[in-house]
C-alpha cells in the first residue's frame, strides 16, 4: 500500500501540467487514479516504473482484468494529466510578448524568471496569456 502512496506523489512530479476549461490539478488526477485503481495497480502492475506513461501502458494492457471503476477512471486521470502538461507548455508560447514586454525577460532559457513574473500578474498582461497561466495551474 505504501507504493500506492508513491504513485500519488510521483505522478504529479513526473508529469509536469493542461486545459479542461479549467484544468485539473496533478494531485487530483493522481488521487482519482489511486482511489479507483490502487488494488488493480497492486495486482497487475507490480514492479512497473511509476512514471505516467508506463503506468498507463500497464493499465491499458491489463484492461480485461481491471475493476469497472478503474476502467472508467484511469483514462480520465491520464487525460487530465496530459491536458495540464499541454497547458503548461503553451504558457511560454502564448505569453512570449508579455514576457519580453512586461517582464523584461529576453532569454528564452530563463523560464523561471519569466514564470515568476507572469504569476505575479503584472498590469497589462494579455487576456490569452493570463488565461493560459491560470489553465496551467500556476495561479
Amino acid at each position: 500500500m505504501n507504493w500506492i502512496r508513491s504513485i500519488l506523489l510521483v505522478l504529479p512530479v513526473a508529469a509536469c501540467s493542461p486545459a479542461l476549461a479549467q484544468t485539473v490539478k496533478f494531485e487530483d488526477s493522481a488521487a482519482l487514479l489511486g482511489a479507483s485503481c490502487a488494488k488493480d495497480i497492486e495486482a497487475n502492475c507490480r514492479g512497473v516504473n511509476l512514471d505516467p506513461t508506463r503506468m498507463k501502458d500497464c493499465l491499458s494492457r491489463n484492461q480485461d482484468v481491471l475493476s469497472p471503476q478503474c476502467k472508467s477512471d484511469y483514462g480520465k486521470a491520464f487525460e487530465a494529466i496530459q491536458k495540464r502538461v499541454t497547458a503548461r507548455a503553451a504558457v511560454f508560447k502564448l505569453c512570449e510578448r508579455d514576457i519580453v514586454k512586461l517582464c523584461g525577460v529576453t532569454d528564452k532559457a530563463d523560464r523561471t524568471k519569466a514564470l515568476e513574473c507572469l504569476i505575479a500578474g503584472p498590469r497589462g498582461i494579455g487576456i490569452n496569456c493570463n488565461k493560459s497561466v491560470i489553465e496551467a495551474g500556476y495561479r
